[in-house]
């Protein structure tokens, strides 16, 4: 009767020591997970703002290019509005 009382009292502590190790082993497993899931995260933050930075340089330089053209189409303006005039002047000198 000692030695079933015994084996009942391993039986239990070992359970109890197997059920304690499983659990760590679970929350060892949650934590790695999590820290994929928070590091996958972070990398796709990271990749999104350079993505960004990027864009907006590109809109900067797209911005200088539309005003150097916006320029250059003033001048072209200014340019066909002068040799209207002269052309005018021609045709009235030739009537």
């Amino acid at each position: 009767m000692d030695q079933n009382i015994s084996l009942a009292v391993v039986g239990a502590v070992s359970g109890i020591v197997f059920a304690y190790v499983g659990y760590l082993k679970g929350l060892k497993k949650d934590s790695y997970s999590a820290g994929t899931v928070r590091g996958t995260m972070e990398t796709d933050m990271a990749y999104v703002k350079h993505r960004i930075d990027d864009v907006l340089l590109e809109q900067k330089d797209t911005n200088k290019s539309l005003n150097a053209l916006s320029e250059r189409v003033t001048r072209v303006e200014e340019s066909a509005k002068s040799a209207h005039k002269r052309i005018d002047q021609i045709e009235e000198k030739g009537d």
